[in-house]
């Protein structure tokens, strides 16, 4: 059995994988992801369509039940949990945003309304508090008594992530928060994500926004269902994430590592593989003057190898 990870780790993957099966055949989505995410943290995921960022996201959100591997949520075991733990679990531990806003709300119901809705508070009066001090941290205030319809795609953004935080969440995931507002929201948005981790948030984001994703002290890429490399943002950006003059999808505000995993493998970033010209998948490696040094094979060894 899985040992629990340390006290001041909020995800542990650990060889995570997930397939899913269908008559015909089956799809591997995870392929033994490894993943450590620290309490505190703000991490963004990134990859391509079908990479399994999502299909990571929705484990750690209870939503889906892993195949092999181990994971730990805020020290939970989500592959002991019975279907009552579970449920609590998703109450609790875990806070989600959708891009898709009418996943997190009811049409029929205000805004305060729907951010009380999920509450396991005992006292009415003190659900409505609290959804109260929800509006006023994401500037809505004025919007309590507005139902969906009357609200903006990114006000509708914003109420989403105070219910999210309704019932004070360990860890709060987020789905292309800014897949679906413009400019001026999205920075809002990541703004407020920012305050609530500098306050102890952990928060973890699937994003495709290349200007969010840049700013983020931790970018961990996914591809092919595993871990492929990190970004972690240089020292002379930590303190510019809010000033609006720089191009942060044209910056190169961070250092981009490629992650080795335990059996220590490697993912090649594909373009190098291509520049590398390889007719199959063999490469030659040696450790040179410090440094692991890959290589295409000689012809000579390539046509003593086909001989």
């Amino acid at each position: 059995m899985a040992e629990a990870p340390d006290k001041d780790v909020m995800v542990q993957a650990d060889g995570l994988v997930k397939i899913y099966k269908t008559k015909e055949t089956e799809v591997l989505a995870l392929q033994g992801l490894d993943l450590t995410v620290r309490t505190g943290e703000l991490i963004a995921l990134i990859g391509n369509s079908g990479s399994g960022k999502s299909t990571f996201l929705n484990m750690i959100g209870g939503l889906d039940r892993p195949s092999a591997g181990s994971l730990f949520v805020d020290g939970k075991n989500l592959f002991t949990m019975s279907e009552k733990q579970l449920v609590r679990y998703k109450r609790d531990t875990v806070g989600f945003v959708w891009q898709n806003n009418g996943r997190n709300m009811l049409p029929y119901l205000t805004a305060i309304e729907n951010i009380m809705l999920p509450m396991n508070l005992s006292s009415t009066r003190h659900k409505r508090e609290k959804a109260a001090k929800l509006l006023e941290m994401v500037g809505l205030t004025h919007k309590k008594h507005s139902k969906m319809n009357m609200l903006s795609g990114g006000e509708q953004q914003r109420i989403a992530i105070a219910i999210a935080l309704a019932n004070s969440p360990k860890l709060l995931l987020a789905d292309e928060p800014t897949g679906s507002v413009d400019t001026k929201t999205a920075d809002y948005i990541f703004d407020l994500f920012t305050e609530l981790n500098q306050n102890g948030q952990t928060i973890l984001i699937v994003t495709h926004d290349m200007a969010l994703s840049k700013k983020v002290r931790r970018v961990v890429a996914i591809r092919d269902g595993k871990i492929s490399s990190e970004r972690v943002l240089r020292e002379e950006f930590a303190d510019r994430v809010k000033e609006s003059n720089i191009d942060w999808r044209e910056i190169n505000s961070q250092e981009e590592y490629v992650v080795m995993d335990k059996a220590g493998r490697l993912q090649i970033p594909r373009e190098l593989i291509d520049e590398l010209g390889l007719t199959d998948n063999k490469v030659q490696i040696a450790f040179e003057h410090n440094e692991i040094v890959i290589r295409k094979p000689s012809e000579q060894k390539e046509k003593e190898t086909k001989a």
